[in-house]
């Protein structure tokens, strides 16, 4: 791994540090956070780098609720910018989605005992005169929120890109197996994609910087007993708006994940991984991460990353990806992030009707 600074040159700036730490002097260490605030976690003026963000939470009272990782919402915002340079739930932003926590470690992102409840991460985030953190709960109870972002105050080059990152969150269509029947084989390995039209979008921007990465989840939604691995997607990264087939074409899911032959095998290293394998048959709830820090993708213009749901598009699986990157200002307006309804997880096990279950077990 390379250190991303160099460790034997005295560095300029000052370090600094923005903590929920009790002002009174006492070890109330936190800030209460009630069900549908917004908290401004810190508000630095002038330039500077954040180098390195630790959070977590605990419930007022009881226990935490489910999928609290889902119903907090991080936003970041860079010299007064109107619309948010990062926006993601608190879980997906620090690496792994489903609204739950476990224990991995990445060069940038990770998440540290007691059970990943300790949230960190290593990128740097360059601002030239402002940078603001905004925490919003759609939990239903108050929770205990604490935090230290620690950054260098510094002087910032006006050329020196922004962090970004994005969350996504998609259902894609599929193909219909009612209307038009499909044997297995054909299901995972027929028809040919040649536009990427419909392929599920990973990142979609503008403007000129290198993507870094993402963090990519997915919930297999198919049931059946045979062969159900959800991969077979390809990568297809468009750079400045080229035609099909992109510079950046992949081979299938795995493969753009650094692995290889269906994996479920978890593993951690320091720019790829399976945080989460699935179970039999590819079933559940898979997480897995690839980050481009000794490779970021370059762009001038514009920038699309994008991977097929299942080979030719054919599957509909429950997919969600933060994106990562890095670009000169302005970035395209985000729009709000989805309720949070619309952000939960879906159960882990569908209903299905009697008929639907005897086709698939007999």
């Amino acid at each position: 791994m390379i250190a991303p600074v160099n460790l034997t040159e005295l560095q300029i700036g000052t370090s600094k540090r923005i903590s929920s730490y009790d002002r009174s002097g006492g070890n109330k260490d936190y800030f209460t956070v009630e069900p549908g605030e917004d908290v401004t976690l810190a508000a630095i003026e002038g330039s500077g780098e954040i180098r390195h963000i630790w959070m977590t939470t605990a419930p007022v009272r009881g226990e935490s609720e489910a999928f609290l990782m889902r119903k907090l919402v991080l936003t970041a915002y860079w010299d007064g910018e109107e619309t948010p340079s990062v926006q993601a739930p608190l879980g997906d932003f620090f690496g792994m989605g489903h609204g739950i926590t476990r224990n991995h470690s990445s060069a940038m992102l990770a998440m540290s005992p007691e059970n990943g409840s300790a949230l960190n991460c290593f990128f740097p985030m360059p601002f030239g005169d402002s940078a603001r953190f905004v925490l919003h709960s759609d939990a239903e109870d108050a929770i205990k929120f604490y935090f230290y972002i620690d950054y260098c105050e510094k002087p910032i080059a006006p050329e020196v890109l922004r962090f970004h990152a994005l969350w996504n969150r998609d259902r894609p269509a599929g193909a219909d197996e009612s209307a038009r029947p499909m044997n297995n084989a054909d299901f995972e390995f027929g028809g040919k994609n040649t536009t990427g039209a419909d392929n599920y979008s990973i990142l979609d921007a503008v403007g000129s910087g290198h993507y870094v990465g993402c963090n990519f989840n997915i919930h297999n939604l198919r049931m059946t007993r045979e062969w159900n691995w959800y991969g077979e997607g390809d990568d297809m990264i468009f750079i400045d708006g080229e035609p099909w087939p992109p510079s950046l074409h992949g081979t299938g899911t795995e493969d753009y994940f650094n692995t290889a032959w269906c994996p479920q095998q978890e593993i951690q290293t320091p720019y790829h991984g399976i945080i989460m394998g699935g179970g039999p048959n590819w079933s559940g709830k898979i997480s897995t991460y690839r980050y481009h820090i000794l490779d970021p993708v370059i762009f001038r213009k514009s920038i699309r990353v994008t991977i097929e749901h299942g080979h030719n598009n054919h599957r509909s699986d429950d997919l969600a990806s933060t994106a990562y990157w890095y670009q000169s200002e302005p970035h395209r307006p985000v729009s709000p992030i989805r309720s949070a309804s619309e952000r939960m997880p879906l159960p882990d096990v569908l209903p299905l009707d009697p008929d639907r279950l005897r086709d698939i077990f007999g």
